[in-house]
């Protein structure tokens, strides 16, 4: 039987080599930033069970397993910090507090690995006794008074030697709050990525579990995005990038990827999405239970989210990703 097709599309897919001549998408390594957990007790390396395989660790431990990524060629970091009961409160003290261990291993990473780019987590849910973003007053979270904590903690980070502070709370204004104060100390180089489309989202569960820091009471609705809202997360960004953010980030990844694509769409700042713990854990217990190949999930879902616009993707799979990456 003869056919007359003249375009034949599997061409272009005939084999390995073909399709690699020919993709369209490629992760790097120096498109990952790894997430770090420190923590001021426990032991070195500490188990996180709703994340198998990744850890909080004490900081001289995590200063050893910053340079383990380093020799890998990982060299971008954002941090995070598991607090003291006792530095919990309403007022974010503990977040202010510069010898406290969130500066302090800031401090410490920036002098034993300088070349390393760090970002720091500027929210108060770690440091706040009802588990939320911000001050509570009432049943309420209220915006201003945080944003001004917010803001002293960001200079707290730079001062420590921070390369970008990123705020998470997704409080109102708090860009503008954090670049004026910053600066106004003098850091007028420490760079904000804006936690800019932050959704409440289910997937955040196993980091709360990480950080011991879920809300005390209801939830995160009333600061962080609507799911069923995609216009919304264009006004945030454009708002972001008017109050100086040098960054914005869509958080999570996987289920919002046409957020990704909106939002690449209108800005020429640099994307950032963030994989977060959900998506890591839905991964990790679908290949335990040999449903699904890891691997091939990891790189999937990682090139997903560069195909829909990211420039920069934080991921708890950036080391295992490594033999893979270009």
């Amino acid at each position: 039987m003869t056919t007359s097709l003249q375009i034949r599309h599997r061409r272009l897919r005939k084999n390995a080599r073909v399709r690699d001549l020919v993709a369209e998408t490629t992760v790097h390594r120096q498109d990952l930033v790894v997430p770090l957990f420190v923590s001021g007790q426990g032991e070195n390396q500490q188990d996180i069970l709703s994340m198998p395989g990744y850890f909080r660790y004490t900081p001289d431990a995590l200063l050893n397993r910053i340079e383990g990524y380093m020799d890998q060629g990982l060299t971008r970091f954002i941090l995070f910090a598991k607090v003291e009961e006792s530095q919990k409160d309403n007022t974010g003290a503990g977040a202010l507090d510069p010898h406290g261990l969130f500066p302090q291993t800031i401090a410490r990473i920036k002098s034993a690995f300088p070349d390393c780019v760090l970002f720091t987590d500027v929210a108060l849910d770690p440091y706040s006794s009802f588990g939320h973003d911000g001050l509570v007053l009432g049943q309420e979270i209220v915006n201003d008074a945080t944003v001004d904590v917010l803001a002293k903690m960001a200079v707290i980070h730079a001062q420590a030697g921070a390369d970008f502070v990123a705020p998470s709370d997704m409080m109102d204004g708090r860009v503008y709050g954090i670049r004026c104060a910053l600066d106004e100390a003098g850091y007028l180089n420490t760079g904000i990525l804006a936690y800019s489309a932050k959704y409440a989202s289910s997937f955040y569960g196993p980091f709360r579990d990480a950080l011991d820091s879920a809300p005390g009471f209801g939830d995160k609705s009333t600061y962080q995005m609507d799911y069923r809202n995609a216009r919304e997360a264009v006004k945030e960004t454009l708002t972001d990038m008017e109050e100086g953010a040098d960054m914005v980030m869509i958080k999570p990844a996987l289920a919002y990827l046409d957020i990704i694509h909106r939002i690449r769409e209108v800005t020429s700042l640099p994307v950032a999405a963030y994989q977060v713990s959900g998506e890591y854990s839905m991964i990790k217990a679908a290949a335990q239970k040999g449903w699904i190949d890891e691997e091939q999930a990891i790189r999937e879902t990682l090139t997903a989210i560069k195909r829909a616009g990211a420039d920069i993707i934080i991921s708890y799979f950036a080391e295992q990703a490594l033999p893979w990456l270009s």
